[in-house]
């Protein structure tokens, strides 16, 4: 059993940057990849960024929505049990509850975008971006 706790969200002005994070519980976190997603009132949830299981010698990188367009970051750190979504150049689309995701048999980066291959979700962190 893992628990994701988001963190990091909040009102920022287009063009500003926010950090999220997403913080673990478990002693097994290297071996999961992890997600972050987003969804807006009607939407469907949404991929925005993925990174690989590490730890095993099975690192096989990360994956990013097109939209992203290099604005964004993702990394984790193992010893804090912790990954992060760096976003830069916010706008006022990335303007959705965000929600990290963590999976124990995604194996490649085209499967860090298929929400059903998550095992385990956050219950999200607002994101409002200002115009």
């Amino acid at each position: 059993q893992v628990q994701l706790v988001e963190s990091g969200g909040g009102l920022v002005q287009a063009g500003g940057s926010l950090r999220l994070s997403c913080a673990a519980s478990g002693r097994t976190f290297s071996s999961y990849a992890m997600g972050w997603f987003r969804q807006t009132p009607g939407k469907e949830r949404e991929f925005v960024a993925g990174i690989s299981r590490s730890g095993d010698g099975t690192y096989f990188g990360t994956s990013y929505a097109d939209f992203v367009s290099g604005r964004f970051t993702i990394s984790r750190d193992n010893a804090k049990n912790t990954v992060y979504l760096q976003m830069n150049s916010l706008k006022s689309d990335d303007t959705a509850a965000y929600y990290c995701a963590a999976g124990s048999s995604i194996a490649t980066s085209a499967l860090l975008r298929r929400s059903y291959k998550y095992d385990y979700w956050g219950q999200g962190t607002q994101v409002t971006v200002s115009s």
